[in-house]
């Protein structure tokens, strides 16, 4: 009998999230990855089975968005499911009084607050200089990472719970690190619903990847071998959690996003013949391969250019969660569950607002007024009819020009200033260091 009641029990406690209503949230943030780096989106470098096989099962975004064209401004965004912008956090965290503001409730915050155990495996950006701004102090249970990027700052660059630490094993070659991570927290929070947030260091640099993974592009230079590598062992990573997913039956009570946390930033990375890069409001910095999928529920194999952007993430979930967003929490992202599934083909109408300092952009439709730089005169653009940004249409286009332009200071009156400078929001004309860093395959932040 003892064998069978614990099968039973077994059964039971493993049914126990799916009874509840509640999926599990799993986000893959990808880091520094070209809009069209992966398969799906035309990738060509790097073979990248395991996200392809996720837009197949899912929904695949041509029109997805990051509101940061930089790192720590994205995940800002992500976990609180409004624009940066609302407390000038602009740039990345580098000193004291740069973190994310405490006032702000994350998307762990919310999700534990109902029920779920939550994890954070990855980078975290968001402001190390006091435990107070650390993850288990922002809604996670469960936290082992890097403090931000690899190999910057002077103290400790990694955290494992409270605990600061100088080294993480198998580090700077963190994609299978996190997987086994993530996967040990999955296996121990199968029987009750579970948030996991895992965000990648790839493929961002240091440009490192396990032998294996060198081997199969030894054909290629270095700099692209070395990428490469570490494109394909990211999607390998990936491969290792779906298959625990799959292995646990967890895929069908799962709700899955795959977004970068902003554009390419190399260059070598696989743009698609977008404008610009990392640290531009260009479509280069801010468009980002932008995935979701949850088996069962989503009818899969669909590819959608609805405009959505990273902040749709949490409103999204907390749907999904059976919990209702309030109107003082001022959320800026919005539910897509009716698009997902299908109930919908199109969203309500929206704009999608980006700014990085002196720079700024407004998409309306398919319209786009974007400034990249402090000095330049903003240029109105038709994305369906010029994705790469090339033709000036403010001449031909004067109110439309205006009514963008107005759309944007309207928004921006009611966001907070930037609350420090990053030199770098200042354009490419000020950026002859990133050319350099660019040929290195190198970047900063």
């Amino acid at each position: 009998m003892k064998p069978i009641l614990a099968i039973l029990l077994s059964f039971e406690l493993c049914s126990l999230s799916f009874a509840s209503g509640k999926p599990n949230i799993l986000i893959f943030f990808v880091d520094d990855m070209g809009w069209a780096q992966p398969g799906c989106y035309g990738g060509k470098m790097a073979a990248t089975p395991n996200i392809d096989a996720l837009a197949k099962s899912g929904v695949r975004f041509t029109d997805g968005y990051s509101s940061g064209c930089i790192c720590s401004p994205g995940r800002v965004g992500l976990m609180t499911g409004r624009y940066q912008a609302r407390t000038g956090h602009d740039a990345n965290p580098t000193k004291a009084g740069r973190e994310l503001l405490l006032g702000e409730t994350t998307m762990a915050q919310r999700l534990k607050a109902v029920g779920y155990t939550t994890g954070i495996v990855g980078k975290w950006h968001l402001g190390d200089t006091a435990p107070e701004f650390m993850p288990l102090a922002r809604g996670f249970d469960f936290a082992v990472g890097s403090v931000g990027n690899l190999g910057e700052g002077k103290g400790p660059s990694f955290y494992r719970g409270k605990e600061m630490l100088q080294n993480l094993p198998g580090a700077p070659i963190t994609s299978p690190v996190y997987a086994r991570e993530s996967i040990g927290f999955i296996e121990a929070n199968r029987d009750k619903p579970w948030f996991l947030y895992l965000a990648f260091n790839a493929v961002h640099s240091p440009h490192v990847a396990s032998p294996q993974w060198l081997a199969k592009f030894k054909h290629l230079p270095k700099r692209d071998q070395q990428y490469a590598a570490l494109c394909a062992e990211a999607d390998d990573s990936i491969g290792t959690v779906m298959s625990k997913l799959r292995e646990l039956k967890q895929e069908e009570n799962t709700l899955i996003f795959l977004i970068s946390d902003n554009g390419g930033a190399y260059a070598n990375a696989e743009m698609g013949g977008l404008r610009g890069h990392k640290w531009f409001c260009w479509e280069g910095g801010i468009r980002v391969s932008w995935i979701a999928a949850w088996k069962g529920h989503v009818p899969g194999d669909r590819v959608s250019g609805e405009p959505v952007i990273q902040l749709d993430v949490l409103p999204t979930a907390l749907a999904a969660a059976g919990v209702e967003t309030k109107p003082e929490w001022q959320i800026d992202g919005v539910n897509l569950l009716p698009l997902l599934e299908g109930k919908v083909d199109k969203l309500a109408p929206r704009e999608l607002y980006f700014r990085f300092g002196v720079q700024h952009a407004v998409r309306s439709g398919d319209w786009k007024l974007v400034k990249a730089g402090k000095d330049m005169e903003p240029m109105l653009v038709n994305l369906a009819q010029d994705l790469g940004e090339q033709k000036d249409l403010s001449a031909q286009n004067p109110e439309k020009k205006k009514e963008l332009q107005s759309l944007f200071d309207k928004w921006n009156s009611s966001m907070q200033p930037p609350r420090w400078e990053d030199p770098r929001w200042n354009g490419e004309e000020n950026r002859k260091d990133l050319k350099k860093e660019r040929r290195k395959g190198k970047t900063a932040e």
